[in-house]
C-alpha cells in the first residue's frame, strides 16, 4: 500500500515525521513525503522513502497557507495512493476534501494544538478561522494519533474522537561522551518562537559567567534573542543555528543540562510535552522544565530532573545554580536518565503507530 504524508515544513529537520515514514517503510508501505521548499531551505538529505517539496508563492500568513493547501489538494487529487497521513490542521483540508472526493482513507497526526498556539493568542479572527475548520473536519476523522495524553483526552471531550498516543520520543541513541568528561554547557535544543522561556534563560546566563548556553535551533524569534544576548553581554550564549539531528545528538551529549521552559500561554504549552526533553534524556542530560501537567508528569515519574517555578531572571539563575550543586544531580539524575532512555524510545513507541496502520491496512 502507498502513503502520501502532508507537512508544512521544508521536512529537513522534522524529526517526527522522519520516524514515522521509516516506521511505515519498514513495515512494507511505499511512502511520499510532501512538504514545501523555502528560499533557505537545506538540501534534502537520503531517505528511505520518497519525497518532494512545493514551491509556494509566499512563505507566511493566509496566503501561505491558501498556496500550500491548494497544491496539495491539486497533488492528492491525482497522485496514486491508498492512504492519506495529515500533520497537524494546516495541512488537513486538502488531505480531508481530497480523501472524500477520491474514497482515500485518512489519518490525521495532531502535533499539538493548533488553535491553542501562542501566535494565535491575541488574534480572534485568525483563531476562529482555524477552529471552524477543525470543527468541520474533525468530528469526521476515524483514524487519529496525537503526542500526549492530555491533547488525546482534550479532542475527546471537544469532539467525541479517540486518538491514539503516540509520543514524540527519538530512536535509541549511544551516549558519546561520558558525563563526568563533559563541560559546564548547557543547551536549548527546538524551534526558536514566543513563549518558550527563552528570553529569560538568556539574561539568566549574565548570572552564569562559568558556564556556556548553546541554542540549536532557529525560528520567528530568533534576531530578538541575539539582540537580546548582545544588549546584556551574554557572551556565553551560543547560537548554533539549525543542526541535522545526528550532529545535534552529538553536541547534546556535550551538555550537563537541557532545558525546556514553555510558558503557560494557552492550551498547546499547558500540554506541550516537547521531542527536545525526551533528546535530552537519550543523551543522559538532566533537565529543567516548566511546571506544566505533561512535563511535571514526566520529570516526575523518572526523576531526571526538576520543575521551575522562576518567573524572574533572578530566580531562574538560582534555580539552576542549585541545581547543578545539588547531589542528587550527578547521583541521581543523570543515571536516571540513562534508565529511562532504555525504555522512552521510538523502538517501543512505534509498537502503537504500527498497530494502528495494521489496523487500517486490513
Amino acid at each position: 500500500m502507498k502513503i502520501v504524508v502532508s507537512v508544512s515544513n521544508d521536512i529537513v529537520t522534522d524529526q517526527r515525521v522522519h520516524r514515522v515514514c521509516n516506521t511505515l517503510i519498514d513495515n512494507d508501505f511505499k511512502v511520499v513525503l510532501l512538504g514545501r521548499k523555502k528560499q533557505n531551505s537545506p538540501t534534502l538529505g537520503i531517505y528511505s522513502f520518497e519525497t518532494k517539496r512545493f514551491r509556494l508563492l509566499f512563505e507566511k500568513g493566509p496566503l501561505f497557507y491558501a498556496c500550500l493547501n491548494m497544491r496539495l489538494f491539486l497533488y492528492l487529487l491525482f497522485v496514486k495512493a491508498d492512504i492519506f497521513l495529515s500533520n497537524d490542521l494546516d495541512t488537513l483540508p486538502a488531505n480531508y476534501y481530497a480523501a472524500k472526493i477520491r474514497c482515500k482513507k485518512l489519518v490525521y497526526d495532531s502535533h499539538e494544538l493548533f488553535t491553542e498556539v501562542p501566535e494565535l493568542q491575541g488574534r480572534p479572527r485568525v483563531k476562529a478561522f482555524w477552529e471552524r475548520i477543525e470543527k468541520r473536519i474533525l468530528p469526521n476523522i476515524k483514524y487519529s494519533y496525537t503526542v500526549c495524553e492530555s491533547i488525546a483526552a482534550y479532542y475527546n471531550q471537544k469532539y467525541g474522537i479517540e486518538m491514539h498516543v503516540v509520543r514524540n520520543v527519538p530512536t535509541k541513541k549511544e551516549i558519546q561522551i561520558p558525563f563526568h568528561e563533559r563541560g559546564n554547557v548547557f543547551i536549548y535544543q527546538g524551534v526558536l518562537n514566543k513563549g518558550r522561556g527563552l528570553e529569560m534563560l538568556i539574561e539568566s546566563m549574565v548570572h552564569l559567567k562559568e558556564y556556556q548556553l548553546i541554542i540549536a535551533g532557529s525560528g520567528d524569534i530568533e534576531d530578538k534573542l541575539k539582540h537580546i544576548a548582545a544588549e546584556h553581554k551574554a557572551d556565553n550564549v551560543l547560537f548554533a543555528g539549525r543542526i541535522p539531528p545526528e550532529a545535534l545528538h552529538a553536541l547534546t551529549c556535550k551538555a550537563i543540562l537541557g532545558f525546556s521552559l514553555e510558558e503557560d500561554l494557552g492550551l498547546n504549552y499547558r500540554f506541550a510535552l516537547p521531542n527536545k526533553i525526551f533528546d535530552y534524556i537519550q543523551a543522559g542530560v538532566p533537565v529543567m522544565v516548566s511546571k506544566l501537567p505533561e512535563m511535571e508528569k514526566l520529570v516526575t515519574l523518572y526523576t531526571v530532573g526538576q520543575c521551575s517555578l522562576a518567573t524572574t531572571v533572578q530566580q531562574l539563575s538560582g534555580e539552576i545554580q542549585k541545581i547543578i550543586g545539588n547531589k542528587s544531580y550527578r547521583e541521581l539524575y543523570h543515571p536516571n536518565c540513562l534508565k529511562a532512555a532504555e525504555t522512552l524510545h521510538w523502538g517501543n513507541e512505534k509498537q502503537i503507530l504500527t498497530s494502528l496502520f495494521e489496523s487500517i491496512k486490513s
